[in-house]
């Protein structure tokens, strides 16, 4: 008897199928992520992905649709798709008119050569699954794709599977991270075959404070040794090589006109100290410079000529570091190339694994003790502020002998400092007038985007305080804003309000908050079981006085005592005084930066709940009449 041909209209994928533990409180079950990554030479690999995702609800929505890149140096040569209902039975099959492609245009890409080709296979009614399995040809070997192992909440994952092959004259370099499963390794001929594979993932749980999710996401790192990437060949078996093969792209790029040299040795001729020449050629780049990407094959890798960003006074990051190199160069200033991982969600760079994790370039000038860091795609940012963007993480630094890796500036609680000074007559029908001076450094300098907006117009500015300022109720008569660009730099917000009903009238009593705009609510949830450590990112200070000016016909019935509760955390005091007919109010708060233990959960939310038990108190005036 013939054994007949499956039937691809079988059942496939059938919501019943699934275990039962997979399926609780999830709105969406991968059913299948399988993928390939081919080595065939130093310049040419193969990507094989094909995933199947049932989907139970709207959250989930995003699974029905794919979207694959390509450029000049790679092709999709195939793309498929199916969707099923809860039956498994097809409802659609992905046909050539459905698929869209088109440029991958980022709003901010002068030139690109990133296309990408689009699908959706949505479905009305509720659990259906969608697959999709597509191919990518690639004519350069540089990154191969890490292999994310779930890592969502509510999304499991029923069957994972990865495999790597290359040839045994061009070994492929991995590392596991957060996983322990061990790899099936094929030989066959010359070529070899390391495979992982694991099913049934429960969903992931990230827990308040805890680590950044891509840091404890399952994942399979793997990266070439030796590669070609258009005409460039390199090697990144150790960081000293990759250096060479980055300084190598960047090699030859560094002339800039007889003019511009002629006006930087003018602009540092007065100046006494590096720092101080090198800040007067950072605001001259500025100036003279704006930011658009290039993503040309090579040119994502390979700055335009410093000559080019001379002539038309555009470039990208690395192009514009590059530029401001070459200026600091002109006035014999020694300066660096650095390549990091940018951004507040970004990965930390892993030193023992030599690869592509970068996706920034930024300068850097040597001077003693005191490193420059200078960050050249933006018109407005202070001179050698990192900030969030680039600060308190690892970088590599392209040098004369290759590569190595060095660290951006740190930023000290005593350097992220906020302050709210403020002035405030109270009315004895509740309603109260500030005269209100907020400063904000370090890191807190950008505070939900305030640095964004301190060279915008006025109404950018307002907009920022009338969203910012939490005060419940408030009219903002007047304002100004104002800009120190230094190195840790300093905003300050001036700004007069009226309080309409600050203080609530009963009876005899005006009762208010006497914490105008500094007032936390926020307590972390309790957790039964705490299973990571507890990750504070960022230490800061905050200041608040409050003086509050009294009508003599009312005084306060009574003072909350002070506070002053000391954690490993940190810090959190708050007095009130009287003092010739003024009520003062102080509040301090210090955060602290680090890795905590995460049997130490307990004591974080009980410092939170204190902090807002205290933040939120009521004062109470009573009428002398």
């Amino acid at each position: 008897m013939a054994i007949s041909s499956p039937d691809r209209d079988d059942p496939k994928y059938k919501v019943s199928d699934i275990p039962e533990h997979l399926r609780a409180g999830v709105y969406a079950v991968v059913r299948l992520d399988q993928s390939e990554f081919i080595i065939h030479s130093e310049s040419r690999c193969t990507h094989h992905v094909r995933m199947a995702v049932t989907i139970f609800s709207d959250q989930g929505k995003r699974f029905a649709s794919q979207t694959i890149g390509y450029d000049k140096l790679s092709k999709i040569t195939s793309f498929k798709g199916t969707a099923y209902d809860a039956a498994g039975n097809v409802i659609k099959r992905l046909k050539t008119n459905d698929i869209y492609d088109q440029s991958a245009f980022d709003g901010f890409s002068l030139y690109s050569d990133n296309r990408l080709k689009h699908a959706d296979l949505s479905h009305g009614a509720y659990p259906y699954t969608v697959e999709f399995e597509y191919e990518v040809e690639s004519k350069k070997l540089f990154f191969i794709p890490s292999n994310w192992i779930g890592g969502e909440e509510k999304v499991s994952v029923e069957k994972f599977s990865y495999s790597l092959t290359y040839p045994t004259s061009l070994p492929a370099r991995y590392k596991t991270y957060n996983f322990d499963a061990q790899p099936k390794i094929e030989r066959n001929g010359d070529r070899e075959t390391i495979t992982w594979t694991v099913d049934n993932i429960l969903p992931s749980r990230f827990e308040p404070f805890g680590p950044r999710h891509l840091e404890v996401i399952p994942r399979i790192a793997a990266a070439p040794s030796k590669f070609q990437f258009d005409d460039y060949p390199g090697d990144m078996s150790t960081w000293n090589k990759f250096g060479e093969w980055i300084a190598s792209l960047n090699r030859d790029r560094n002339t800039i006109s007889e003019k511009t040299k002629l006006e930087v040795l003018g602009l540092t001729a007065n100046q006494p100290s590096v720092e101080g020449k090198v800040k007067a050629i950072y605001e001259f780049m500025q100036s003279k410079t704006r930011y658009v990407s290039i993503q040309l094959g090579i040119g994502g890798f390979q700055p335009f000529e410093a000559e080019v960003v001379d002539q038309t006074g555009y470039g990208d990051c690395k192009a514009l570091s590059n530029y401001m190199v070459s200026l600091l160069g002109a006035a014999g200033i020694k300066a660096n190339y650095a390549l990091i991982s940018a951004g507040i969600d970004y990965v930390p760079l892993d030193e023992s694994f030599p690869s592509s994790q970068f996706n920034h370039a930024v300068a850097f000038v040597p001077n003693g003790m005191d490193t420059i860091w200078l960050e050249c795609t933006s018109q407005t940012n202070p001179f050698g502020y990192t900030g969030h963007f680039t600060g308190e993480r690892k970088a590599l630094a392209i040098t004369d002998q290759g590569a190595k890796v060095v660290h951006t500036p740190r930023f000290a609680a005593e350097q992220n400092i906020q302050t709210n000074v403020a002035d405030v007559d109270l009315g004895t029908n509740g309603d109260a007038q500030a005269r209100i001076r907020s400063t904000y450094s370090g890191l807190q300098y950008e505070s939900n985007g305030l640095s964004y907006v301190l060279d915008n117009n006025y109404d950018e500015q307002k907009k920022w305080i009338e969203e910012n300022t939490k005060i419940p109720s408030f009219d903002l008569q007047n304002f100004k804003m104002s800009n120190q660009k230094k190195r840790n730099p300093t905003a300050e917000v001036k700004m007069d309000l009226v309080l309409r009903k600050y203080g609530s009238l009963s009876n005899k009593r005006i009762f208010i908050v006497p914490n105008l705009m500094n007032r936390s609510t926020y307590v972390p949830e309790r957790l039964e079981q705490r299973h990571t450590a507890i990750v504070r990112k960022m230490a800061f200070i905050d200041i608040d006085t409050i003086r509050y000016k009294i009508p003599e016909s009312i005084y306060p019935e009574s003072l909350p005592p002070s506070q002053n509760i000391k954690t490993r955390f940190g810090q959190y005091e708050s007095s009130i005084r009287i003092d010739q007919g003024e009520l003062i109010y102080v509040r301090k708060l210090r955060m602290e930066k680090g890795t905590f233990p995460a049997e130490s959960y307990g004591e974080l939310v009980e410092f939170y709940k204190s902090i807002s038990k205290a933040d939120n108190a009521k004062l109470v005036f009573l009428s002398k009449t």
